[in-house]
């Protein structure tokens, strides 16, 4: 892997950090989450550390996914960095943070990807549709590639139709969306995410699988 700045970029825009000394068998499913918005209450364009707060209910969750072996994936589009609003560092800072208030629960991550290329932004970031950018799958094809995983069996988490609409194009079959209603994109089944009883289902679906 390419580093710069002493940051683990892959590439220009594209950060890949294994967060977890863990290691999985070949083939096992992951559970795929955004981050702002489903794990730390959404601030806009997230550039201080200090402002994180998680939501209620995403650490049982990631929690559940550990006790199973399943590994825990987080796929961020961070285009405030193309935009210059902030950089690689302020990034670095906030999700560290995001990570240590998910330790502090007994939750971890064993992987974090983010995606910086946008369309507004400037130079080697400046790239519309980048593969990386969700709603493209590239960010959960990379990890199924590095982690061997079973995609198809995998489940995602997210707040935005664009979470969703990766996880269908990378071959996943269940997603959940925040604050959502229930609905079908082609192979892909999101159920809501609004109560206790919605996360009573997400819970249930990670420890079956």
């Amino acid at each position: 892997m390419a580093e710069s700045s002493g940051f683990p970029l892959a590439e220009p825009g594209l950060w890949v950090e294994r967060t977890s000394a863990r290691s999985f068998p070949a083939g096992r499913p992951a559970l795929f989450l955004d981050r702002d918005g489903t794990i730390n209450v959404d601030t806009g364009y997230p550039d201080d550390a200090a402002a994180m707060v998680l939501r209620d209910g995403v650490a049982p969750v990631i929690e559940a996914a550990n006790q199973h072996g399943i590994p825990v994936v987080v796929v961020t589009n961070q285009s405030g960095i193309a935009r210059g609003y902030f950089g690689w560092d302020a990034f670095a800072r906030v999700n560290k943070r995001v990570l240590d208030l998910l330790g502090e629960r007994n939750a971890f991550v064993d992987m974090v990807l983010a995606c910086a290329y946008h369309e507004a932004g400037a130079g080697p970031l400046a790239i519309a549709d980048h593969p990386m950018r969700k709603p493209n799958p590239g960010m959960l094809l990379e990890a199924g590639r590095r982690l061997e995983l079973d995609l198809r069996r995998s489940l995602i988490v997210g707040d935005k139709t664009a979470d969703m609409e990766a996880g269908r194009r990378a071959g996943l079959q269940q997603g959940w969306l925040v604050d959502c209603d229930a609905s079908a994109m082609g192979r892909l089944s999101v159920s809501p995410l609004r109560d206790a009883t919605d996360l009573k289902g997400l819970l249930t679906a990670i420890r079956s699988l």
